[in-house]
This record gives C-alpha cells, structure tokens and sequence, in this order.
C-alpha cells in the first residue's frame, strides 16, 4: 500500500484556515436549506467519486453512515442509474450532480433534461440547495485531489 502525505497542511496552515473557513461557511448555508440530509450526501459522494477525491468520499461516505444510511445504498452510489434502492427525487439529483460535476464533458453544461427532472421533485430554494452543494462538494474535491489529501482516516463529526 503506497502512503503519502498531503502537499500542503490543509489543518495547519492559517492561510488555509482562512479560505476553508469560507468554504465550509458556504457549505453550511447550503446545509441548512431544506434538501433532505441523505440526498445531500449521496450528492456529495457522487460528485467525490467523480472527482477521485478520497478524503471527501471517506468523509461523506462516513457522515451518510453515522446518520443511518444503509451500506447498500452507500455501495450502490457510484452505479445509481442501474441500483433501485433511489428515490427518483434522489435520482434527479445525482443526475443533477453528475452532470454539474462533468460540465467540461457536455457542451452546454446540465441539459434541460436532468434540470426538469430536479425542477419536478424540488421547489427554486431547494434547486439554488442543489446547485451550490454541487459547486461546494466540487471546490472541495479539487482542493483536496491538487493537495493529494488522504483518506481514510476521517471521523464522523470531525469538523463539528
């Protein structure tokens, strides 16, 4: 097993300490609109995944797990198109997820398609939700794969 370290002390350094103190500000406001908690981490477990980002696919994986999800549903995320253990309310929204995750693939960024399935299971508050947990989950992911954060240590509840 190869270990390594991060390239930089994400929880040492006071410059950022600052700047994460912003991201997770605005990860927190996101929290607080009126999304379902389960939805909002199978969200940011997919876009993790798709991101390659470990340290923020342990994290959520664990948070999901200490809040009661199933490790059925956990394991059946990254293939959640093929898996019936989904809401389709969850499912519009990992749909919503990945193809905010992968604007660079697709010219036009998130078809009209995925947008009115979200827009059928959640009201404008709860798409503004859904949009800026995907930007939060995705600033996160690139901070932590540019850093190579690692995984696997995370505690649920370790950042309050």
């Amino acid at each position: 097993m190869t270990t390594h370290s991060a390239r930089l002390d994400l929880f040492g350094n006071p410059a950022v300490t600052r700047m994460l103190g912003h991201f997770t500000a605005a990860g927190k406001a996101v929290s607080a609109l009126n999304v379902p908690a389960a939805t909002q981490e199978l969200v940011k477990i997919r876009a993790s995944q798709i991101n390659g980002c470990g340290f923020c696919t342990d994290m959520h994986t664990k948070e999901a797990a200490a809040a009661g999800e199933s490790a059925v549903r956990l394991a059946l995320v990254a293939v959640w198109r093929e898996a019936t253990v989904f809401t389709e309310a969850e499912r519009a929204a990992l749909e919503l997820a990945e193809q905010g995750t992968r604007i660079a693939d697709a010219a036009g960024g998130v078809t009209d398609k995925a947008w009115e399935a979200a827009a059928k299971h959640y009201d404008e508050e709860q798409l503004v939700a859904l949009v800026s947990l995907v930007a939060v989950i995705n600033a996160f992911n690139r901070l932590n794969v540019m850093v190579r954060q690692p995984a696997g240590d995370y505690q649920p509840g370790q950042f309050g």
